[in-house]
């Protein structure tokens, strides 16, 4: 075989974002269709070392690290999701907690950060104690 036939193909003008999970090639699709033209989704055995975003399931911390040494310029993205009509699901802790009634996970590194997470969390939500639901979230911590 010419050796160009083993060459993985180059993505310049998109963002490449490369799936450490099994999913159907239905799946990948559709999550490449919904983010659109600036997008490509691949599986993990077809990702160049370019890779731009690395999304994981719930994993170990020492996977991320091999992950991290494969594709050492990616954006790793842990994530948890289903989608019954496809048959997927990689839910993990944080999804069953927010299921089973918790309001929002705060992930923060420090207690400044933590109390100005929950302020606001108290603060844009004032239904925490009201009875009233609205849709669960992960809150992200900021740089600040």
């Amino acid at each position: 075989m010419p050796e160009a036939e083993h060459q993985r193909p180059t993505y310049d003008d998109v963002t490449v974002v490369a799936t450490a999970m099994k999913l159907p090639d239905a799946a990948r699709t559709a999550l490449s269709d919904q983010l659109g033209p600036g997008y490509i989704v691949v599986d993990l055995q077809s990702a160049p070392p370019t890779t731009d975003v690395l999304l994981v399931p719930p994993i170990s911390p020492q996977l991320i690290g091999h992950f991290r040494s494969m594709f050492p310029k990616a954006r790793i993205v842990a994530a948890e999701f289903e989608d019954d009509t496809l048959g997927i699901s990689y839910l993990g802790a944080i999804r069953r907690m927010l299921d089973a009634g918790a309001e929002t996970y705060l992930s923060s590194s420090t207690i400044p950060q933590l109390a100005r997470q929950l302020d606001r969390v108290v603060t844009e939500r004032p239904q925490l104690g009201g009875g009233v639901s609205s849709p669960l979230e992960i809150e992200r911590p900021s740089n600040t």
